[in-house]
């Protein structure tokens, strides 16, 4: 059974950073890993994918250039660096997971498993 837990969430100042993880076991093959987030009333949005054959990358324009994607193959950990902060990057953040092979992996209809989410909140 796939697990995804996220952690690293947290409230830090605009302009501060943090680092999200996401220990992720129980699977064989995965198409993609991505990070998604939701903030209150609005719609959950990708704001970073890796392909895992490969590793070619890909970001949300809201994000590209603050924040990177990074995997860790040895301790199974999806990572996400998130530098210069914005209160508007506040919201919740998950982990997801596509483990069928091909596909998409652009919006979160295409994800297989999610973790619960930590939270980010950016104070100005």
């Amino acid at each position: 059974q796939v697990q995804l837990v996220e952690s690293g969430g947290g409230s830090v100042q605009a302009g501060g950073s943090l680092r999200l993880s996401c220990a992720a076991s129980g699977y064989t093959y995965r198409r993609c890993m991505a990070w998604f987030r939701q903030a209150p009333g609005k719609e959950r949005e990708r704001v970073a994918v890796i392909y895992i054959d490969g590793g070619s990358t890909a970001y949300s324009d809201s994000v590209k250039g603050r924040f990177t994607i990074s995997q860790d193959n040895a301790q199974n950990t999806l990572n996400l660096e998130m530098n210069s902060l914005k209160p508007e990057d506040s919201a919740m953040y998950y982990c997801a997971a596509r483990i069928r092979s091909g596909g998409s992996c652009r919006t979160s209809q295409y994800m297989d498993y999610w973790g619960k989410g930590t939270l980010v909140n950016i104070s100005s």
